[in-house]
C-alpha cells in the first residue's frame, strides 16, 4: 500500500454518557460528569465548526433513542453479555422514560445537534450499550445483537454506520462488524501499554510518563485485517485533568499533539487524536483552550496544503484506493 500524498489528521470522539461507566460504578458514579458532558457536546461542535474540522463521533446506540421502556426486561433483542464483574441483568440500571426524564441514558437531541453542524460530522458507532467486545463474556451473538441494534437505530436518522470504536478499546468480533457494513475501526495505538495484556499499573505509569514529557505520539497507517476491515490505530488520547492527571500541565498535552501533527506532515502518515467529551468536564476552560491550539495548528497546516483533515470512513475509502493503485 502506498502512503498518503500528505499528512492526515483524524479525530474520533467516544460519546457514551452514563453507559460508559454503568457496569463499573452504577448510575451514580459519574452522574455529575455526564450531566456536564451533555452541555459540552454543543460547545465541542461549535469548536470544530470554528476550525472547519470534521470528526468521527462514535456514539453508543442507545443514545439514538428518544424513549425506552427500561428495566431488566427491556431490549429483549440484545443477547446479554456475561461479563464476570457484572451482577444482575445488563440493563438493570436503565430507568426507561424519555430523554427529558432520563437524559444520561437517552440522547437523540445530541445526535441531532451533531448532525446539524455547519461542518459535516461523521456519525460512527460505539456499540449499543457499551458491552466490552474484547472480553470473553461478550459472545458472538451478543456482539451481533448489539451491532444490529445500532444499525437499526441509526437508520431512523438515515445514517449508514461505517466507523466503530470499541468500548474500552477492547477489540473483538471483527467479522460481525464486516457483516453489518462497517469499513473501519479505531484499534489500540502501537505502544505496548495500549494492549489488553499489558501490566495495568505499570502500563498506566508508562503512559503518564509519555504525556508528562510530551513525547511525540506515534503516527500510523491504516492496517487491513483478514476480515477486510481497516484498523486506524489511535495515536493519542487527549488526557482529562482529573485524578493524578491534573498534575500534568495542559501544555504537555498540547505540545504532544502538535508534535504528532508535525510528524504526520513530515512522514506522510496519520495522526489520530481521540477522547471522550467527558474528558473536558474538569478544568473545562483550559481543556477547550488546549483544543483551540491543537485544532488551530491543524487548520494552519491544512490551509498551507501540508495536511488533510479526514474522518475515519474517509481514510478507509482512501486506503482502498491506495491498495488498488499499489
Amino acid at each position: 500500500m502506498r502512503p498518503p500524498s500528505t499528512g492526515i489528521f483524524t479525530l474520533s470522539l467516544d460519546l457514551e454518557l452514563i453507559w460508559g461507566t454503568l457496569d463499573l460504578f452504577g448510575p451514580e458514579g459519574f452522574r455529575a460528569t455526564c450531566i456536564k458532558e451533555r452541555a459540552l457536546v454543543g460547545r465541542l461542535v461549535e469548536t470544530l465548526e470554528r476550525h472547519g474540522i470534521p470528526a468521527t463521533w462514535c456514539i453508543v446506540g442507545h443514545l439514538f433513542l428518544d424513549r425506552c421502556e427500561g428495566g431488566a426486561s427491556t431490549h429483549a433483542e440484545i443477547v446479554r453479555p456475561v461479563h464476570p464483574w457484572v451482577r444482575g441483568d445488563w440493563f438493570r440500571h436503565d430507568p426507561g422514560g424519555t430523554e427529558e426524564t432520563a437524559p444520561l441514558f437517552l440522547g437523540r437531541s445530541l445526535v441531532e445537534r451533531i448532525r446539524a453542524s455547519r461542518v459535516p460530522q461523521e456519525i460512527g458507532c460505539h456499540s449499543f450499550s457499551h458491552v466490552i467486545f474484547g472480553d470473553g463474556g461478550c459472545s458472538r451473538e451478543t456482539a451481533a445483537s448489539e451491532v444490529a441494534a445500532c444499525v437499526s437505530a441509526a437508520q431512523s436518522f438515515g445514517i449508514e454506520l461505517r466507523s466503530f470504536a470499541f468500548p474500552r478499546n477492547r477489540v473483538g468480533h471483527l467479522d460481525v462488524l464486516k457483516e453489518h457494513g462497517f469499513a473501519c475501526y479505531r484499534g489500540p495505538g502501537p505502544h505496548w501499554y495500549e494492549y489488553d495484556d499489558s501490566p495495568g499499573p505499570v502500563g498506566r505509569l508508562a503512559h503518564l510518563f509519555d504525556v508528562a514529557r510530551a513525547a511525540t505520539p506515534p503516527t500510523v497507517l491504516p492496517e487491513r485485517t483478514r476480515q477486510g476491515l481497516w484498523n486506524i490505530p489511535g495515536s493519542m488520547i487527549y488526557f482529562p485533568m482529573h485524578g493524578v492527571r491534573r498534575f500534568i500541565p495542559l501544555s504537555r498535552r498540547v505540545t504532544r499533539a502538535i508534535r504528532g501533527l508535525a510528524d504526520a506532515v513530515q512522514r506522510r502518515r496519520i495522526f489520530h487524536l481521540w477522547f471522550h467529551p467527558t474528558n473536558l468536564a474538569d478544568e473545562t476552560e483550559a481543556m477547550f483552550a488546549g483544543l483551540d491550539q491543537i485544532f488551530g495548528e491543524a487548520a494552519r497546516l491544512r490551509d498551507q496544503g501540508e495536511l488533510r483533515i479526514l474522518t475515519m470512513s474517509a481514510i478507509a475509502r482512501e486506503a482502498e484506493a491506495w491498495v488498488s493503485a499499489a
